[in-house]
């Protein structure tokens, strides 16, 4: 038992601060060998600290809040890390599958989709998707949200301008 004259020495938490400085550089090291990615270890390091710090009160008292932190940023690494290993599974997976995302175009008809782009907006809109599509001018007039009667003038000006530039090509 202490007697009165005796000092009473009570040992105050660590503050955040100083616990984050002291650990810092040791947790992104352990993220860094479970994640794999450099980038990857520091922003995971801040999430075990985000975390730890919304609840220093209660970690802070633990006897090891660095244990605490390591197990939370060894949790988040290994499932980062399996994360992208699946996303890289699936990836390669879908590459042998992968498909042409642009219709095929004959080379031969690139001067003609050249002379379409150069047409006014809704002229080279009607033309393409009547031509590319073989839509109806019904559902061109949708596409431009307009009637079939001015999707029927796009499309007809759009011809007349392709047409007059196709003869002055002509040899």
């Amino acid at each position: 038992m202490a007697t009165p004259d005796e000092a009473v020495v009570v040992s105050r938490p660590e503050t955040f601060e100083a616990f984050y400085r002291r650990e810092f550089r040791r947790v992104v090291a352990i993220a860094y060998a479970l994640s794999g990615s450099r980038a990857g270890a520091e922003d995971l390091a801040q999430e075990a600290f985000i975390a730890a710090h919304r609840r220093w009160d209660e970690i802070g008292s633990y006897e090891k809040p660095e244990a605490w932190v390591r197990r939370v940023v060894s949790n988040m690494a290994v499932s980062a890390f399996r994360r992208r290993r699946s996303e890289a599974k699936a990836l390669a997976r879908l590459a042998g599958r992968r498909q042409e995302v642009l219709p095929p175009l004959e080379p031969e008809h690139d001067g003609f989709w050249e002379l379409v782009r150069q047409l006014p907006k809704r002229q080279a809109q009607a033309v393409a998707s009547h031509y590319l599509e073989d839509l109806p001018v019904i559902d061109i007039a949708d596409i431009l949200d307009c009637s079939p009667n001015t999707a029927k003038v796009h499309l007809y000006r759009g011809r007349r301008a392709l047409a007059a530039k196709l003869s002055e090509e002509a040899p």
